[in-house]
C-alpha cells in the first residue's frame, strides 16, 4: 500500500534544488513539481459508460488475464534489503537531483494509475464485476509501485504527500476509449522503459547508481500484465479499434506518447547519463519497441523510421528549451508571452507534421500476429 506521507511539521524551507532536505527516518514533504505539459497527469472518466460495457465479445481473454492478477507473482518482490542502506550518501549532489527528480516523476505517474484504477474498480463494482476486479488488482499494483519509489525519496530525506496530490492535483476528464488509448500506451511504454534499462544495467553494473534498478525486471511484468488488459478491453469493444475515427485516435495518441517522452526524457538527459545512457538512443529503442507491440491492437502504427520522424522531434526539443529560457527570464509575464508565441506555433506547426505522416496499417506491419 502507498505510505502515509510525512506530516506538515516536517516539512523545510527548500532552496532550489533538494535544498534543506530531512532525514531518511524523518523525511520532509516534497513541495510537487509544477504542472506542465510533460508532467504526470490525473485522470477521471465517465463511469456509467465504463460500467455498461459489454464484455461479452471478448470475456473469455479479460477472464484470463483477471485470473493472472489473481496470482500476484510480485506479491512479496517489492521488499528493500540492505542494500538500500547508505546508497543514497554515494551519489555526488548532481546525480542526486536528477535522480529525485525521476523518482517524483514515476511515482506521480505510478499513483495516478492507482485513483483512476482505484475509483474505477470502486463505482463499477455493482454493475460490472469482472471489470471491476481487473481495475481494483491493478491499482494493487500501482499503489505498490508508488509506496516503493516514495520511500526511494526517503531516502534522500524527501517525500511526496500523496494525500495532498490526490485533493489538489487538477484531474483531466477523458472518455473511456481515450482512456484506454493513454493508458495501453503508458503501461506498454512503461514496460520497454523498464526492461531497456534492466538489462543495460545487466551489462553495466558499474552504473548501477542505486539498488532500485534491480527491481525493475519483475516490475515491468506488472506494467506488461496492465497493457495486455487494456489490449483485450480494446478488443471487447471493437469500436475503439476499427474504422477510420479509430485510425486517426491511434495515431494520436501514439505521437502524442512519443513526443512527449522524446522531449522530456532528452530534457533530463542527465538521468540517462548518470546510467551510462544516451537518452535519445534509449527513447528510440523504446519508441521503436512500444510501436512494434501496439500493432498487436492498433489498427495503425507510426512510421518511426521514416528519415523526418526524429528530425521533426528534434525540432519540438529545440522549440522547448527556448521556452524554458523564456520561463527562466526576468522578463514580464506578458513579455514572456509573446516571446512563446512563435515557439508554441512553431511546435503546433511540427506535430501537424508528424500526425501528417502517412502511418503503417498493422495487418501489414505484423502479419504473422494479425
Amino acid at each position: 500500500m502507498v505510505p502515509p506521507a510525512a506530516t506538515a511539521e516536517a516539512k523545510t524551507s527548500q532552496a532550489q534544488g533538494l535544498g534543506a532536505v530531512g532525514t531518511s527516518d524523518a523525511p520532509a514533504t516534497k513541495d510537487p513539481a509544477r504542472d506542465t505539459i510533460l508532467t504526470p497527469r490525473f485522470y477521471t472518466t465517465d463511469f456509467d459508460a465504463m460500467a455498461a460495457m459489454d464484455l461479452r465479445p471478448n470475456e473469455v481473454e479479460l477472464e484470463a488475464i483477471c485470473e493472472e492478477f489473481r496470482k500476484d507473482y510480485n506479491r512479496h518482490h517489492f521488499v528493500r534489503n540492505e542494500e538500500f542502506d547508505g546508497a543514497a550518501d554515494q551519489l555526488d549532489p548532481k546525480t542526486r537531483q536528477v535522480f529525485v527528480e525521476f523518482l517524483e516523476q514515476s511515482c506521480t505517474s505510478e499513483f495516478s494509475g492507482f485513483l483512476l484504477y482505484k475509483e474505477l474498480s470502486r463505482r463499477i463494482k455493482d454493475k460490472n464485476p469482472l471489470l471491476a476486479e481487473c481495475f481494483a488488482h491493478m491499482a494493487r499494483d500501482e499503489a505498490r509501485h508508488a509506496g516503493f519509489l516514495n520511500k526511494s525519496m526517503s531516502d534522500f530525506g524527501l517525500q511526496l504527500d500523496l494525500g495532498f496530490l490526490t485533493a489538489n492535483k487538477a484531474y483531466t476528464f477523458f472518455k473511456p476509449k481515450f482512456i484506454f488509448y493513454a493508458t495501453y500506451l503508458s503501461e506498454k511504454i512503461g514496460y520497454w522503459r523498464y526492461i531497456a534499462i534492466y538489462r543495460h544495467l545487466e551489462q553495466h553494473p558499474e552504473s548501477k547508481i542505486f539498488p532500485i534498478f534491480n527491481f525493475f525486471e519483475n516490475w515491468c511484468q506488472d506494467e506488461n500484465r496492465h497493457g495486455d488488459f487494456f489490449d483485450a478491453l480494446m478488443k471487447a469493444q471493437p469500436d475503439t479499434v476499427r474504422g477510420l475515427r479509430a485510425r486517426l485516435w491511434c495515431r494520436f495518441f501514439l505521437l502524442a506518447v512519443f513526443a512527449t517522452m522524446y522531449v522530456r526524457d532528452v530534457a533530463r538527459k542527465e538521468f540517462y547519463e548518470a546510467l551510462g545512457l544516451d537518452a535519445r538512443e534509449y527513447d528510440k529503442l523504446v519508441i521503436a519497441k512500444t510501436n512494434e507491440t501496439s500493432a498487436r491492437v492498433f489498427p495503425v502504427v507510426l512510421n518511426v523510421d521514416h528519415p523526418k520522424f526524429y528530425i521533426r522531434l528534434e525540432r519540438l526539443v529545440s522549440n522547448n528549451d527556448a521556452l524554458a529560457a523564456t520561463d527562466a527570464s526576468h522578463a514580464p509575464g506578458v513579455v514572456k508571452v509573446l516571446r512563446k508565441l512563435p515557439y508554441w506555433a512553431a511546435n503546433g506547426i511540427e506535430m501537424a507534421k508528424l500526425f501528417l505522416m502517412a502511418p503503417i496499417r498493422s495487418d501489414a506491419f505484423q502479419p504473422a500476429i494479425r
